[in-house]
């Protein structure tokens, strides 16, 4: 059974390089990283796919072209059910999380995240895997700068990154990518031992 890789964001030009598309953002440098063939659309599942091998393992990289809240419907054209599921790995944006910061989660609520909310309730279960990448500002002395309050928030999160943010964002792709290749190759409890501990160079 192949592993399946979702980057989430919102489809359009207009929302290239915005926080709330660095999950997409990451499993595009992911692709281009591990060498899969270039992303072809699928007009009928609404989705950019990728595919290629980790190691001897065949892995599919989704890009949905649905907006964000619709995730869910790519999501469950390629995943049929909970055992599926577990063969799944979400890559999204995080508001409690830090710019310069990743974590793995696993068997999680989407915590308000629109995308990871609807693929929730498409695939029927919370039992996947979750790279979460920080996108969230620090304070002089590094403590979170959480956004609050709806409309920041949304503004928040669709304005595109600035030039010294983009630069923070490389090497936490690059931590992303090998979180993504830990994962398939050695297991998601391997890759959450080794990857969320709470010092990273990113």
């Amino acid at each position: 059974m192949a592993w399946v890789i979702v980057g989430l964001g919102n489809p359009g030009y207009e929302y290239d390089s915005t926080r709330h598309n660095c999950g997409r953002m990451a499993v595009e440098f992911f692709g281009k990283s591990a060498g899969f063939r270039e992303f072809r659309e699928d007009l009928k599942r609404k989705v950019h796919v990728g595919s290629g091998l980790i190691g001897k393992v065949a892995t599919v990289l989704l890009l949905p072209d649905t907006f964000m809240n619709k995730s869910g419907f790519t999501a469950a054209k390629f995943v049929k059910g909970s055992r599926a599921a577990e063969r799944m790995v979400v890559v999204h944006d995080d508001l409690d999380l830090p710019l310069g910061r990743m974590k793995i989660s696993y068997d999680r609520s989407g915590g308000g995240h629109k995308g990871v909310d609807s693929i929730i309730r498409a695939v029927k279960t919370q039992r996947f895997a979750r790279v979460r990448i920080g996108v969230s500002p620090t304070t002089s002395s590094g403590a979170l700068r959480k956004p609050e309050g709806k409309k920041v928030v949304h503004n928040f999160i669709l304005t595109k990154f600035r030039a010294h943010e983009l630069a923070i964002l490389k090497p936490v792709f690059r931590r992303v990518t090998d979180a993504l290749e830990t994962i398939v190759r050695e297991g998601r409890e391997h890759a959450m031992n080794e990857f969320n501990s709470d010092v990273q160079r990113s």
